[in-house]
């Protein structure tokens, strides 16, 4: 495990390790996220390990913008932000943190992403909280201080009507 900076030469690094089949530890804007490449079904399966995480429960997709979504809902109106809506079964988000939809961007437009910490536990919302939590089994840990959000994201499921239930209440209101 390694610890990479927030800046051009950890950008670089995190999305080699991402492709390469690597899981990562990254900041957002509400919570630090552990990352794999949603091609990459092996690191994909580390993150459930990481995590304990049941395998029925889904893990979300961090987009780089709207545009790498099939979402069509006036909720995306929040986003980059901390809402995740879920569409046609799947989860996404758009994170409000730059660095990361660079990397996200660098990677292909998604991510998949859970909140780096043990199921059950409290979020972590610093890089030293997460590399306690889960980040010695991770490939790398971006450190970018504290995650300015501080609570997990908002959950919406947008049903083929239009109508909305809150799954999940997060940083953002509905």
């Amino acid at each position: 495990m390694k610890i990479l900076k927030c800046d051009e030469a950890g950008l670089e690094e995190a999305a080699s390790v991402l492709l390469a089949g690597g899981v990562a530890v990254i900041p957002t804007d509400t919570v630090y996220g552990l990352a794999a490449h949603p091609a990459r079904l092996d690191a994909v399966a580390r993150l459930y390990t990481i995590k304990g995480r049941e395998a029925k429960k889904p893990i979300a997709l961090l987009a780089s913008g709207p545009e790498a979504t099939p979402v069509k809902s006036p909720l995306t109106a929040h986003w980059p932000g901390g809402l995740t809506i879920v569409y046609e079964g799947e989860g996404y988000r758009v994170p409000d943190h730059d660095w990361t939809r660079r990397l996200i961007a660098k990677c292909g437009g998604l991510l998949r992403v859970t909140s780096a910490n043990l199921s059950g536990r409290r979020a972590a919302t610093d890089a030293p909280q997460a590399l306690a939590d889960v980040g010695l089994s991770a490939d790398v840990v971006v450190d970018d201080g504290v995650s300015p959000g501080g609570v997990p994201s908002t959950v919406v499921r947008v049903s083929p009507d239009g109508s909305t239930e809150i799954l999940r209440a997060g940083g953002v209101k509905i």
